[in-house]
């Protein structure tokens, strides 16, 4: 154990008074010449907020000393919660007085003024800010003669900018801007900073989604020596290293993604083997073949980590040289890949893999909506055009059904939500929003890639190398008890929930809500009751899946776990991973793992700001008009309903004239006071659309009674 959680394990002792450098010193026996070091980690420690200094110079736990540290995390109205970063200490609330010029994001340490207990949380106030989240804010600029401010477009920061008049920079007013901070808020002053880029009017075509990006901090460009080094990569296979490889280009392979997918990760074969059971291949693109270890390409992947998908472009890992081309499995050309075969029973379970590097060339490049009018349509044109594959699909489809029930078996849970697609025209404006389909096609291909990931998984799992794990933990027992109380007010309850809950218990809710109109809303609630999936060097497994080993392998162009995953695999069949590199990859995964999870949220964050963004400014043109919903939220001042096409809006009661609703947060619903006519979640209902303020990509209803 390193020296610094060997000091936290002791402060957090029960028995464990404060103390002085020179007693920890000699607690754990450091020897003078090792003094300096000692006492600069200390000083380390306690800069990070690890542990604490107190007037009288001694060293304790913040969680002993009535404080806590962790990330900010502030709402829209001013208040916030710190988010605790050690496990089993929940987080506390703080008033919008007692920020004391902290912002949203901002690590912090917070003193407990109140303590919790009851259900009631624990409140306090910021004492100290350890590390700034906000050097640069995106937001609109209003001018006045002598100076300007920014208005944060993140509602959660809740200051706004004040801009000097020498700072404007050319800045006018209702543009869109980047704003450098220059001077930190402090209680009663706002933050003070400079115009560093001007992006456009906010009503500007294209401005809407720059801001996002850079929001977010997503990168709009490779960097000149990365795009530089993507041009050299040649496009020519050698004749050499054909040979090394096993050659499968006589192989009926094929590809089935979506119909804009231009990043071709996948490729997959079905066979029968002799002895009745099904030979399932899985091709991924050998993406480190071409993206070399401390590389600028390599390099530049991991500070991105994953490629991010917005409503009108792709923000890739990769170059396109490389993610579109050389990489992708595009048809009837020949390319590298790292295969697993597994041989599948009758009860779909894997009784023998194999994983091994492979050259193909697949037959076709497939669309879900193809293979699946094939499957489910039995569409004879297409089945004329492909009739060499049909036999394939078939089986293929077979198998996925066989693999979905072992799944189902052992209680993997499958959360069956409607995604919207929206459909821009060339301006950029949404025109069409409706419900994604996941057909059968789609189905195949997503248990493939499910099996194929836990095999790897597994297979080393049992080799104990280092390795990236895709890990969902299991879920707070408190969370799910609250839960279960929810579920309580439509008649359902989960068997054998006591000091744990086994994701069967839940499966077989989601089954018995199917098709009910309570069904998104409970899906909805159970999905926040569960813990975040995320990338970790040791593996946990995961709940949700039901799986005891689980990674992600399949998709190395826009994942970088999967990259460097690959890596690893590709040294073990080369018999390079020694001791020494061994101990290396150990810190190599660790980082992975971390910043990939870190990309990850900000990639979902910034994807469904888009999204939001465009199903306003689809609402705006159908102000007015009438649609039937259903209620998916209900909070203290309205209810949120849910269109067909999955677009949300909120109908605030205060807008209920016809009756004084009363608001019941155990049941989520709203009762008339003199009618008892009540509003409860799962409710249809029909709206009129009455706002749409893309500012803030916010939808309001109104009812019709």
């Amino acid at each position: 154990m390193a020296i610094k959680e060997q000091i936290l394990e002791f402060m957090r002792e029960n028995a464990y008074s404060p103390m002085l450098d020179v007693e920890l010193a000699n607690v754990f026996k450091i020897e003078p010449q090792e003094m300096g070091s000692f006492y600069a980690i200390l000083d380390e420690m306690e800069k990070m907020g690890q542990v604490i200094k107190t007037k009288k110079k001694r060293y304790a736990a913040p969680e002993r000393m009535n404080l806590i540290v962790g990330k900010l995390q502030q709402h829209q109205k001013g208040f916030g919660f710190i988010l605790s970063e050690v496990e089993g200490y929940s987080d506390v609330f703080i008033a919008s007085t007692d920020m004391n010029g902290a912002m949203h994001n901002d690590r912090v340490i917070g003193r407990i003024t109140k303590k919790g207990g009851d259900s009631k949380r624990a409140e306090g106030e910021i004492i100290r800010i350890l590390e700034r989240a906000n050097t640069e804010i995106v937001g609109t600029f209003e001018s006045s003669r002598n100076f300007g401010f920014v208005v944060p477009d993140d509602s959660k920061i809740k200051m706004d900018i004040y801009i000097p008049k020498s700072e404007v920079h050319g800045a006018k007013d209702g543009y869109k801007v980047v704003a450098h901070i220059t001077k930190w808020p402090e209680p009663r002053r706002n933050p003070e900073g400079k115009i560093i880029e001007v992006l456009g009017h906010k009503d500007d075509v294209g401005t809407d989604i720059i801001s996002i990006i850079k929001k977010y901090k997503l990168p709009e460009k490779f960097p000149k020596k990365v795009e530089e080094e993507a041009t050299r990569v040649s496009e020519e296979i050698s004749s050499e290293e054909i040979s090394r490889r096993r050659d499968l280009r006589d192989k009926k392979i094929v590809t089935i993604d979506g119909i804009d997918a231009k990043d071709l990760d996948d490729a997959v074969c079905v066979e029968m083997l002799e002895n009745g059971n099904y030979l399932l291949s899985v091709h991924i693109a050998d993406v480190t073949h071409y993206v070399k270890e401390h590389s600028k390409l390599d390099k530049e992947a991991l500070k991105r980590a994953t490629s991010v998908y917005l409503v009108d472009r792709v923000i890739p890992m990769l170059p396109k040289k490389l993610s579109n081309g050389v990489c992708s499995l595009n048809p009837k050309v020949n390319r590298l890949t790292l295969s697993v075969n597994m041989e599948i029973n009758k009860k779909g379970k894997v009784v023998n893999h194999e994983i091994y590097e492979s050259v193909i060339k697949t037959c076709e490049r497939m669309t879900y909506s193809d293979v699946s009018d094939i499957l489910e349509k039995d569409d004879q044109g297409l089945k004329e055009r492909y009739d060499y594959l049909v036999e394939d699909f078939k089986r293929m489809e077979e198998l996925s059904k066989i693999l979905r029930k072992r799944r189902d078996d052992r209680g993997s849970i499958d959360f069956d939500f409607d995604e919207s697609k929206i459909i821009l025209d060339e301006q950029g404006v949404p025109i069409e929003i409706k419900k994604a389909e996941r057909r059968i096609a789609n189905r195949v291909i997503e248990e493939f890639m499910l099996i194929c990931n836990e095999t790897v998984a597994e297979h080393f799992h049992w080799a104990d190398l280092p390795f990236v794990y895709r890990i969902h933990e299991d879920p707070d027992m408190e969370k799910i008890e609250s839960f279960n109380k929810f579920i309580h007010n439509f008649g359902y309850h989960l068997k054998g929930v006591t000091n744990e809950v086994h994701p069967r218990a839940l499966q077989d809710l989601l089954k018995k809500v199917e098709g009910r109109k309570e069904e998104r809303i409970i899906n909805t609630i159970m999905l926040r009751s569960l813990k975040k999936a995320r990338y970790a060097p040791e593996n946990e497994g995961h709940f949700g899946l039901a799986a005891e080993n689980y990674c992600h392998f399949t998709s190395p162009i826009r994942r970088y776990p999967d990259l460097q995953i690959h890596r690893i695999i590709k040294e073990s069949l080369t018999g390079k991973l020694t001791g020494k590199r061994i101990k290396k990859l150990k810190a190599i995964v660790a980082n992975a793992a971390d910043q990939s999870s870190d990309r990850e949220r900000i990639a979902v964050e910034a994807e469904r700001e888009t999204d939001d963004l465009k199903k306003t400014e689809y609402m705006s043109n159908h102000i007015g008009e009438e649609f039937e919903g259903i209620i998916s939220s209900v909070i203290s001042f309205g209810m949120f309903i849910e269109l067909e096409n999955s677009i949300e809006g909120l109908v605030r009661i205060s807008s209920l004239v016809d009756d004084y609703y009363i608001y019941d947060g155990d049941h989520y619903s709203f009762t008339g006071e003199r009618t008892k006519k009540t509003y409860r979640i799962g409710d249809e209902v029909r709206v009129k659309v009455i706002k749409a303020d893309t500012s803030q990509k916010e939808i309001d209803f109104m009812l019709i009674q």
